[in-house]
This record gives C-alpha cells, structure tokens and sequence, in this order.
C-alpha cells in the first residue's frame, strides 16, 4: 500500500468516525480489520490523540468560516493533513497529497473545494510556524 492509500484510508476512517459521532475503535468496527492499513492505523491514531491542537489550528485558520461548516470529507482531509504538518512532514508533500484526495473524494469538477482546502492548509502551515 503506499502513503497515498494510507491517507486515504485514513481519511475514510477519520470521515467515519466523525459522520457517525463515534470514537476512532468503533469506526475501525466498520472495516476489514486485515486489511487496515498499519500507516493508515498510525494517522488515525495519532490526529485522534492530537484533535483538540488540529481542530484548534483549523479553526483559528479559518477566515469568516467555523469548522462545522466544513463537509465532513474536507474535515477529514484537512484534520490528516494538519497532523502531517505539525509532525514536521514536508508542507509541499502534505498539501499536494490534501489537494490530489480532494480532487477524488470531494471536488465537484468546479476546482472550489480544492481551491478552498488549498488556501486553508497554506495558512494553517503558517499558523503551525508559529507553534515553534
């Protein structure tokens, strides 16, 4: 499997998760537990220990908008991609990654969600400077 599978199964779990109000345990309940992905395993893991910092960090990112607003497959890419960042992960990578998983699972063919999650990581990514 390679680290864009993982992200995207990690997306997929995130989105579980977070769709039906449970803890990251319950939505595993929901997949092949042979074929979860170790690295999807370990972001999972690791966005849901640091979820009060991520959320915190997107919603301070965020201009005119609140978290709640965004649909629960952004929410999912953008937590995954905030995790990778804080995680010192190359910004080029972690955002081009986002915005190819947005392109599949999220854009309508009108480029706005990319364009949207795109200009949400890049401030982010400054806001995670400033964690330093």
């Amino acid at each position: 499997m390679t680290r864009r599978d993982a992200r995207i199964m990690a997306m997929q779990i995130l989105y579980t998760s977070d769709f039906n109000n449970i803890g990251l345990e319950d939505s595993l309940k929901f997949y092949d537990e042979t074929k979860v992905d170790d690295l999807a395993l370990e972001y999972c893991k690791g966005v849901m220990a640091n979820i009060s910092l991520i959320d915190s960090l997107i919603t301070k990112s965020l201009t005119n908008y609140s978290i709640d607003r965004l649909n629960l497959v952004d929410k999912a890419i953008i937590r995954l991609a905030t995790y990778e960042l804080l995680n010192k992960v190359d910004k080029r990578i972690v955002i081009n990654e986002a915005l190819e998983i947005t392109k599949q699972f999220s854009d309508q063919g009108d480029h706005k969600a990319t364009s949207f999650n795109n200009r949400l990581l890049e401030t982010i990514y400054k806001n995670t400077l400033e964690l330093k």
